[in-house]
């Protein structure tokens, strides 16, 4: 079985280079238990491998949120990554998205890349979500913001058992070949053809020949992705102390506990006034 993992390669005589991506465990741990309609679930899964390939071509230490938000169904879904490609992701919905089109689950919309490096200045990139996929959308992304053309492909699969989700990115280097454009409609043309059952099980070496055997192309080390959502009762407890002692008292008086439910992966937080006393004590109130 194939662990998740990102591999980038290099055409040797063109001057263009690549990624490809499987994150089959990592998109199950997405969306286990959140009973996502399989539209949302699955662009969910393409944001994730999206967010995968993004992470790598961008080459920075920190951290990556790549968010759409719009007004149709889809009302926001987001993936948060950093460079070590530890991703987490979550998104609210409401209506039916039964047999809705891209286009028509996200409404008018948005998409939002933030950079956030360890040193450094944070960035935000913003493209509007006119195209009738998310790849189409990111490939625009590519030509306004880094004047690279790019090929993306991004498949996910909720209701596969187990599910999938992979992609693969091809991007041109600053070139001057006389024929680079020639070279780049090319591999992209060859690139059309991968089915996803082929990039969701075949090993990248597999597949890059099946696609380019042709071709010389140079497959680099893998780099490894994984699901690490972040939460723990500390980090509930540090957001409970920024109420007052007084609020607190309230909500346990009607509901005798204060539930808290991270969004990323569904798991619940349970606080009973025993577990809650340091912040009941007006001394250790944050002043506001």
């Amino acid at each position: 079985m194939m662990t998740d993992q990102l591999q980038r390669f290099l055409f040797d005589d063109f001057e263009i280079r690549g990624e490809i991506t499987q994150a089959h465990e990592t998109f199950k741990q997405c969306i286990n238990n959140h009973d996502y309609p399989e539209a949302i679930a699955n662009t969910l899964g393409e944001l994730l491998i999206a967010t995968s390939l993004l992470t790598a071509t961008l080459k920075f230490e920190g951290k990556i949120t790549v968010q759409i938000q719009g007004d149709g169904p889809l009302s926001m879904a987001v993936i948060n990554a950093n460079q070590n490609l530890e991703i987490r992701g979550t998104a609210r919905y409401h209506g039916d998205t039964t047999g809705l089109s891209f286009l028509d689950l996200i409404g008018k919309g948005n998409l939002m890349i933030t950079i956030t490096p360890e040193d450094g200045e944070r960035y935000q990139g913003i493209v509007a979500l006119e195209k009738d996929s998310l790849a189409a959308c990111l490939e625009d992304y590519f030509v306004q913001s880094e004047q690279l053309a790019t090929k993306i492909s991004l498949f996910a699969d909720s209701q596969a058992t187990p599910v999938q989700a992979a992609g693969l990115l091809i991007q041109t280097l600053p070139a001057s070949s006389e024929t680079h454009e020639e070279d780049f409609a090319h591999v992209c043309a060859l690139a059309n053809t991968i089915k996803a059952e082929e990039i969701y099980t075949l090993k990248n070496d597999e597949l890059l020949f099946r696609l380019y055997h042709q071709e010389e192309v140079r497959l680099f080390g893998e780099q490894p992705i994984s699901f690490k959502c972040g939460c723990s009762e500390e980090r509930c407890l540090s957001s409970l102390a920024s109420l007052d002692a007084e609020e607190i008292k309230e909500i346990l008086a009607e509901q005798e506990s204060i539930d808290m439910r991270c969004e990323y992966c569904a798991t619940t937080y349970s606080f009973k006034e025993k577990d809650l006393q340091i912040l009941l004590t007006a001394d250790n109130q944050t002043p506001h």
